[in-house]
């Protein structure tokens, strides 16, 4: 009886020993499954990290586009602060054609001849007025602003604009003072332009200093504005 004992004993020895064994093993299994849904999640998670750098990689493909298209817009932004925020430079005499013709009306008691400005260069900006000299057998002679109103404006590349000088007509039947030539200087230039004066050859003389000579506003002849 003892001897069964014993060995009843050691079978339920060995059988508990193998149950805790099955055990462990189950727990082993479970940790390496644990360990694989871990390492497949931590793929997953470079899967993941794979596409969050695909989609940087768009992002910045994006961000690229997108600096691309700021780039258009500050380069249209440019362009729109040239056009219309930025003022115009004003108008320089190199890039300016300047023309004269005389315009005298017959019957008029005044002459006028129309000077004419046309852009060859960016689009610039014109005072009021221009600087206007008459070259004279008795010297230079300046002549004096009319006191017409007139507001700066824009000369646009390739358009031209107008303004008059008014003198008297030498009627006096005396030969007058001879005029030699017309000095014209934009307005805010330091650079003048000579020309052959179009209009009558001679103007009366005058008593006293001051100018019987005067220049309109720019835009004061033809219809008033660039063309």
């Amino acid at each position: 009886m003892r001897v069964r004992k014993l060995t009843t004993i050691a079978a339920l020895a060995v059988a508990a020993s193998l149950s805790l064994t099955a055990c462990n093993g189950d727990d082993v299994t479970a940790d390496g499954d644990a360990s694989s849904a871990s390492a497949g999640s931590s793929s997953g998670g470079d899967s993941d990290q794979g596409d969050g750098q695909d989609s940087a990689g768009k992002g910045s493909g994006g961000q690229g586009s997108a600096g691309k298209d700021s780039g258009g817009q500050a380069s249209s932004g440019a362009g729109s602060g040239s056009g219309s925020n930025a003022k115009s430079g004003a108008c320089h005499t190199d890039d300016l054609n300047i023309t004269a013709s005389d315009t005298t009306i017959d019957g008029d008691d005044k002459g006028s001849v129309a000077v004419t400005f046309e852009n060859g260069g960016a689009d610039c900006t014109l005072a009021a007025y221009a600087g206007i000299d008459l070259k004279t057998s008795e010297g230079n002679l300046s002549a004096k602003r009319s006191g017409q109103q007139a507001q700066p404006m824009t000369l646009k590349n390739g358009k031209s604009v107008s303004f008059n000088i008014s003198y008297p007509m030498n009627e006096s039947g005396g030969s007058g003072v001879k005029i030699t030539g017309l000095v014209v200087t934009p307005p805010n230039e330091t650079k003048s332009f000579s020309l052959e004066w179009p209009g009558a050859a001679t103007l009366p003389v005058t008593e006293g200093g001051g100018s019987s000579v005067e220049v309109d506003p720019i835009g004061s002849a033809g219809q008033g504005g660039a063309s």
